[in-house]
């Protein structure tokens, strides 16, 4: 290492490099490049190793070009800095660091830019809300003040957040324009204001980010909480006089009898009376007037064939297809059957995702389960493998069934999933 010095440029030539890549040297190179990264890429400071073995204490001797001979040696970066400009290495610490590779990162320099990148967002967020007719809405400078606090945006790349955050303060510009707070009624659809805003009828979907910030600023706006869930987004959408699409998602129905006098409750009723299934829209629920007769009792199943073989069947007990999922037209549905005294029986599918379901259902409603138990499910595993019906196996993590106990442990015992179908001929004799 007595070499003369050499410009910082270009590679180390092999000698050097493989005196300073033995293994002696690597707890010293790790250590460095971590200080070096915290200090700005600067040889500053003063560090300890050790714990330090013989091979060790060897490499650092040659090094630093003095006896390291005890257990803890201390480097100062100034120094070693010195040194290896004045040895075969021909550079300094960093560019020594930078040829051993991988590159350094100015950690420093990183937090820097990212705080300037992050203030340069408020500043475009700021100035852009004073362009609008938000500007002088308290609850607007807050609703800001609180996305900046919260880091959801910061979370975002600085190109995403100013986008994002832009296009949120032009759609609440839109819903509350100049003296109008809260705002007059609107016709707007929640897709067209979407497409006013990001260009995409989808912009303000549920889950997008875009939709929350502009939610949290309504209801911000109206002094209420943020919706938790589908049906309380829905109407804080409302509230800011923003029509969702309620027309696209349906729940399929067979057998309602509703006792109003609308021609929509006489079309259900003349539907049920022809053993016709019917799908209803979140916009049909909203006009219907669902009394339904005292003690009504309404099946719940999870697969729509098991409608449709109740109305090949010509059966006449009313049923509500979750059809897998219990979205919010679905709950929609029940709430409104639930409130005009209803009673539910819930079946599903026994797999995870089923009992999953059906506990959601049962809880919820205090539904009694239909033909859904252990012995039920035994059963039916039983009646399959008889007739040599294809093993399809249970997959994903067990989920225990809140209404039986040993529900559970049956099917991890059995290992077996049986879908709605299994059991279709014991569903219609009950819907009889």
């Amino acid at each position: 290492m007595s070499s003369p010095g050499r410009t910082d440029k270009g590679p180390l030539d092999a000698e050097t490099l493989a005196f300073l890549t033995r293994p002696g040297l690597t707890r010293l190179w790790s250590a460095v490049r971590t200080r070096l990264e915290r200090n700005g890429l600067q040889p500053t400071g003063t560090m300890r190793l050790q714990h330090l073995d013989a091979p060790e204490r060897e490499a650092l001797s040659l090094l630093l070009a003095r006896p390291v001979t005890g257990p803890t040696a201390t480097v100062r970066l100034p120094d070693l800095d010195t040194r290896l400009r004045a040895s075969a290495a021909g550079r300094g610490l960093t560019a020594t660091l930078e040829a051993l590779g991988p590159p350094l990162t100015d950690r420093r320099a990183a937090r820097d830019a990212a705080a300037a990148e992050r203030s340069r967002v408020w500043s475009t967020a700021r100035t852009e809300l004073e362009s609008t007719s938000l500007s002088d809405r308290p609850w607007a400078a807050q609703w800001l003040e609180d996305l900046r606090r919260g880091g959801t945006l910061t979370r975002q790349d600085p190109h995403t957040a100013t986008t994002v955050v832009t296009q949120a303060i032009r759609t609440l510009a839109a819903l509350f324009p100049e003296g109008d707070t809260p705002p007059a009624p609107a016709s707007w659809g929640r897709g067209e204001l979407a497409t006013r805003a990001t260009g995409s009828a989808h912009g303000l979907d549920d889950g997008t980010l875009l939709s929350r910030l502009v939610l949290r600023g309504i209801a911000l706006a109206h002094d209420t909480e943020f919706p938790t869930d589908a049906p309380a987004r829905r109407a804080l959408w409302r509230t800011a006089s923003v029509t969702p699409d309620e027309v696209s998602s349906t729940v399929l129905t067979y057998g309602l009898r509703p006792t109003g006098t609308t021609w929509q409750e006489a079309a259900l009723r003349e539907r049920a009376d022809h053993h016709r299934e019917t799908h209803l829209t979140l916009r049909d629920l909203r006009a219907l007037h669902l009394t339904m007769p005292p003690g009504t009792r309404v099946r719940v199943c999870e697969n729509p064939r098991v409608v449709e073989a109740a109305a090949d069947a010509a059966r006449r007990a009313p049923l509500v297809c979750t059809a897998g999922s219990a979205t919010t037209v679905v709950l929609t549905l029940l709430d409104a059957l639930a409130a005009s005294g209803c009673t539910f029986v819930y079946h599903g599918d026994f797999d995870w995702p089923g009992i999953a379901l059906a506990n959601r259902v049962i809880r919820r409603y205090a539904a009694e389960p239909w033909r859904m138990r252990a012995p039920d499910y035994e059963h039916l595993a039983t009646r399959t493998r008889q007739h040599g019906t294809p093993r399809l196996p249970l997959t994903g993590p067990p989920v225990k069934a809140a209404w039986d106990p040993e529900l559970t442990p049956a099917m991890e015992a059995l290992g077996i999933a049986l879908h709605e179908e299994a059991a279709l001929d014991l569903l219609l004799e009950d819907l009889g």
